[in-house]
């Protein structure tokens, strides 16, 4: 039997890791072999992808998304699908939606949609819905350091783009996580259930 792939996605500081490990603690507590993984990964692209981020290299905004791609790209065939067809639940702290949400800043979104084109959609994707002043507030009570898209008016755009990719995917919800984290996690377990009978 086929596992489920469930993803997160939202701005920096909007609970998408909170949020994606209290799903992972409720199925484990329920005794589902599942999974908790992110994009970018840990692994050889997924560093050179976070130096980049933190201005540690300079490549350009095209080389970038290639290089998310190709992180994608290697953790679906290592990880994530072996793990859904292993009967495993996986859950993805970001994925193609946040690709073409930041990545459109820089690069035309119809390119990104491209090279996206052949991953897996998700059975179920949750973006978490959080005003940009909210999240900055988030950002730097938790971090030393701003990374390249934390900056108000940037949020702004990349919160525009995703709510104008809330249908990209079939059973995509929309979550206001403004509200407390107790409150986002009782909307993400109600509809986890009706999606996973």
């Amino acid at each position: 039997m086929l596992g489920k792939f469930i993803v997160f996605e939202g701005l920096d500081g909007s609970g998408i890791s909170t949020q994606s490990g209290l799903l992972y603690d409720y199925f484990s507590k329920k005794g589902k072999k599942t999974v908790l993984t992110k994009e970018q990964t840990n692994g050889l692209i997924g560093g050179l992808i976070k130096a980049g981020l933190r201005h540690e290299w300079k490549t350009t905004p095209l080389a970038l998304q290639l290089l998310f791609a190709a992180d994608r790209s290697h953790h679906l065939d290592k990880q994530i699908n072996p793990a859904i067809n292993n009967g495993k639940i996986v859950i993805c702290d970001r994925y193609i939606l946040s690709t073409l949400a930041f990545g459109s800043l820089d690069v035309d979104m119809q390119f990104l949609k491209e090279i996206n084109s052949k991953f897996p959609a998700p059975d179920i994707t949750f973006i978490l819905d959080v005003l940009p002043k909210i999240c900055l507030q988030r950002i730097t009570k938790s971090r030393f350091h701003a990374e390249l898209f934390e900056e108000e008016e940037k949020l702004n755009k990349i919160r525009k783009a995703y709510l104008s990719l809330k249908n990209y995917f079939p059973n995509t919800f929309l979550i206001d996580g403004n509200r407390s984290i107790e409150e986002v996690h009782k909307d993400i377990i109600k509809i986890v259930e009706k999606q996973t009978k």
